[in-house]
C-alpha cells in the first residue's frame, strides 16, 4: 500500500535529527493524524508514538510512520514540509483535500 503522505527532504532530515537526539522508545515511531477540532474543523496530529489498533505502517523515504487507517481520506496526497526560516519555522502540511485552512496552517476543512 503506498503511503497516503509525502516527506520533504527537510522534513525528513528533521524527524530524524528529532528521533537521534531523544531518548524515546525504539517502538517509537512517526505518527501522523487527524482529529475534530480547530478553528477549521479538523486539527493534525503529528508526533511519535507506538503502533495501535486500527494503524497502517509505511515506510517513507527510511522513516516508519505510523497512521489510523480511517484518516487516509483526509491526508491523501499530503506533503509535510519543515522550514527553518526567518518567516517560518517548524513543520507544515500541504493538503490539497483541505477546502479552507486557518490563518496558522495547523487546522482545515475537507
Amino acid at each position: 500500500m503506498q503511503s497516503p503522505i509525502e516527506l520533504t527532504s527537510r522534513a525528513a532530515k528533521e524527524i530524524r535529527k528529532i528521533k537521534s537526539n531523544t531518548e524515546m522508545p525504539d517502538d517509537f515511531n512517526l505518527r501522523v493524524g487527524v482529529r475534530g477540532g480547530g478553528c477549521s474543523g479538523m486539527s493534525y496530529i503529528l508526533g511519535f508514538d507506538r503502533i495501535r489498533d486500527h494503524d497502517v505502517e509505511f515506510h517513507v523515504d527510511g522513516i516508519v510512520v505510523y497512521m489510523d487507517k480511517r484518516h487516509g481520506l483526509y491526508l491523501m496526497g499530503t506533503r509535510l514540509d519543515y522550514k527553518d526560516g526567518l518567516e517560518a519555522r517548524g513543520f507544515s502540511f500541504e493538503n490539497p483535500n483541505a477546502t479552507a485552512t486557518c490563518g496558522c496552517g495547523s487546522s482545515f476543512s475537507a
